[in-house]
């Protein structure tokens, strides 16, 4: 890996992982150990996260397809070794969360995945990603589970802060789906009754 050509991004945005049951299987020891490594990088750079996470799903069984991208995945952090995450110091501390879902990214299950992060301030504080335990028949089902889920983060979260003296009255989600936005806003059964 020394010798290898960096990369600019951890995956190729056109590569779909799926169990590959036809190809080569691997020594799995040796991929566990690479995804531990990775894994225990994340705190450090997020920007991998979603890529390592995705990789770890095929632990069981790897294939020779699933360890071209763990190796791609250390091909960009040889390239970006300069990247890391930076706290400045300033006035502006505000809470703020995002969230986002691939709808169906899933091949295997047809489930969604999550991706949700805090800022405070101008700052990445947590972050987290996972496969949602329900499938979703919509994008905007999958937002508002998703949603659901980075609410009792939040919660956790203030909970945490308030032991540092920090309080926040109002934590504002960043959603980008409008239709999950409107049903968060109207609490009400939003299926049709069937007659």
């Amino acid at each position: 890996m020394e010798e290898a050509k960096t990369m600019k991004t951890p995956m190729s945005s056109s590569i779909k992982l799926e169990k590959d049951e036809k190809g080569k299987s691997i020594d799995s020891t040796m991929y566990r150990g690479m995804i531990g490594s990775l894994l225990y990088l994340i705190a450090s750079r997020p920007d991998i996260m979603y890529s390592v996470c995705l990789c770890a799903r095929f632990q069981s069984c790897p294939k020779e397809s699933h360890l071209s991208v763990v190796k791609r995945i250390l091909r960009y952090l040889k390239g970006t070794m300069d990247i890391g995450l930076w706290y400045p110091k300033g006035d502006k501390f505000e809470l703020i969360r995002y969230l986002d879902v691939n709808f169906a990214g899933c091949k295997v299950e047809r489930k969604s995945t999550s991706g949700t992060c805090h800022f405070l301030g101008h700052s990445l504080v947590s972050w987290h990603s996972k496969k949602q335990n329900s499938v979703a028949l919509s994008t905007a089902e999958a937002e508002y589970i998703a949603a659901g889920l980075c609410c009792a983060q939040i919660l956790w979260m203030k909970q945490t802060l308030n032991d540092f003296n920090l309080s926040f009255e109002h934590v504002p989600i960043k959603c980008d789906n409008t239709s999950a936005i409107n049903i968060s806003k109207n609490p009400m059964q939003h299926s049709r009754p069937s007659i």
